[in-house]
């Protein structure tokens, strides 16, 4: 697929084969940290909401919900931390 959009740019007389080529491999790696952004903003959102959920029902269970919470975050923060350096890696390599 990569190819024959490479193949389409250089055909319409737009640009040039390495041209095209990194500008595809920018837009890939700009759809890659937006996937991983929106993941990990989705799952930091699902664990905030299930936290104050468990609060509500057992308001006693605070301080254990909470710092588990703040652990699943940052699990979930160092996973989309590494997704992110290898969309970079890959872009520049």
């Amino acid at each position: 697929m990569l190819t024959s959009t490479i193949l389409a740019i250089q055909e319409a007389g737009v640009m040039d084969a390495e041209a095209a080529k990194e500008y595809l491999s920018l837009l890939g790696a700009a759809i890659g940290i937006g996937l991983t952004v929106l993941g990990a903003g989705l799952g930091i959102g699902w664990i905030g909401s299930s936290a104050m959920q468990g609060i509500a029902r057992q308001p006693e269970a605070a301080g254990n919900i909470q710092t588990s919470a703040i652990i699943l975050a940052a699990l979930i923060e160092g996973a989309a931390l590494f997704a992110l350096v290898i969309t970079l890696l890959y872009k520049l390599l």
